[in-house]
């Protein structure tokens, strides 16, 4: 095997160790609504409100959002693997929306049902290799109470467990991933 094309296959298998939860990004524009499936996003600052979404340069929906410079996450609650689906399929755009509801919200789509939503603009796009950066300063955001995420690790659709009881608020002290070492 390609030494170069190994370094790639063993990254992808070591990262994909790290559990992430499942979103939808969507964003309007001059053709209708265009989305993917990601799990390449995270919180940024919070001070002022800032999110990332890493997306593929050759990402159908890359060009929609640069053009409008605003964008939706939509993450998913546990019971929507087939929106997951869907929207990481090569369908078109249209038909990828033909069977989801949705809601404009600050003129891009948000899709019914998500655990939570957050509508960006852009502040920036960063190249980083085979990915785009954009960076969104929130604008508006919401969530359901009493869902469970839809996650993805090791190549697969996952469930939160439970098997040792309810976890500690990370803002309860003792080590948790809000506090700085």
């Amino acid at each position: 095997m390609d030494p170069a094309v190994d370094q790639q296959f063993r990254y992808r298998s070591v990262i994909g160790h790290f559990a992430t939860g499942v979103a939808v990004i969507t964003g309007h524009g001059p053709t209708g609504p265009g989305g993917m499936t990601a799990n390449a996003l995270c919180s940024l600052s919070l001070d002022p409100l800032l999110l990332l979404v890493c997306f593929e340069n050759t990402a159908r929906t890359l060009p929609i959002i640069r053009g409008s410079r605003r964008f939706a996450v939509n993450i998913l609650a546990a019971d929507q693997h087939a929106t997951s689906l869907v929207f990481a399929s090569k369908l078109a755009e249209a038909d990828k929306f033909a069977e989801i509801d949705y809601d404009l919200r600050a003129g891009v789509p948000v899709l019914s049902g998500t655990l939570a939503w957050l509508v960006c603009d852009v502040r920036e796009f960063v190249a980083a290799g085979d990915h785009e950066i954009a960076i969104g300063a929130v604008t508006e955001m919401g969530h359901s109470a009493d869902r469970q995420p839809l996650l993805w690790y090791d190549g697969e659709y996952r469930a939160i467990s439970r098997a040792a009881g309810p976890g500690t608020p990370a803002t309860a002290g003792g080590g948790g991933l809000g506090e700085s070492a």
